[in-house]
């Protein structure tokens, strides 16, 4: 993926945490071939040694570990796998989201809690136990990933919605706390990834396509480089203008 040379983060240390579903190893690949050194954290075994070979491709530096996102002790275990190596967290990137689609009526008080445990659970323990050597360091980048959901309702996806609007709200009061130490807080939404075929949702969206990666991956480089410096607190969509629609 052609970069910017002004978007790229030699040195820098990025902690991806990621649960499988998305664009973790896309992510990791991109940040690799922009000079990075990156930790991946995953559930899933897969995830992480897919994103370790991603990052191979580019001779780049890596550490990884099997850990959920939303369990503050395996996210003690990485840090302390990874501050003696490195010294130091640069940059966070949390692409830990997990979907529910059911009627609100019908979801359980068992798979809201487990959902909202796992979606804000994640931003929230990342930010605070990664946000910890940002805050002493004052200096660092947090991006979540998060879906257009967070600002859209749909049926059938009430839970996840309420997840993403809670992760938004977090990312602009989070980033209006901590800006005095120089650490900005900002979000991806991403919008819906279509093929040719869905000639429905590629009708509903303005730019008549779905998303692709290197478009996650492309401003994702850029908010966690040093040519962003002033944006803060804001949640960025790419959705190809669907948040134009009423």
């Amino acid at each position: 993926m052609p970069i910017l040379e002004e978007f790229f983060l030699n040195d820098k240390v990025v902690f991806l945490a990621g649960n499988g579903e998305g664009h973790t190893v896309d992510l990791a690949r991109a940040f690799a071939e922009a000079g990075a050194k990156i930790f991946i954290m995953a559930p899933n075994q897969d995830t992480v040694e897919n994103s370790m070979i991603a990052i191979s491709e580019f001779n780049g530096d890596s550490l990884g570990l099997i850990g959920d996102p939303s369990d503050p002790h395996s996210i003690l275990k990485a840090k302390e796998a990874l501050l003696p190596i490195w010294g130091r967290i640069d940059v966070l990137i949390n692409n830990t989201r997990f979907g529910l689609n059911k009627e609100f009526i019908n979801t359980t008080d068992e798979s809201w809690n487990q959902l909202i445990d796992i979606n804000l659970g994640s931003a929230r323990l990342l930010s605070r136990l990664i946000g910890t050597e940002m805050l002493q360091n004052r200096r660092g980048k947090i991006i979540h990933i998060i879906s257009g959901l967070a600002e859209r309702g749909l049926w059938n996806s009430t839970a996840f919605s309420a997840s993403q609007g809670a992760i938004m709200q977090l990312t602009r009061s989070l980033a209006l706390e901590w800006a005095r130490f120089n650490i900005q807080v900002n979000a991806i939404g991403i919008g819906w990834a279509t093929s040719e075929k869905d000639e429905l949702m590629n009708n509903y969206i303005p730019l008549k396509r779905g998303i692709n990666v290197e478009e996650v991956c492309s401003l994702a480089l850029f908010l966690a480089s040093d040519s962003n410096a002033f944006i803060s607190g804001s949640p960025i969509y790419i959705d190809g203008g669907l948040m134009s629609h009423p």
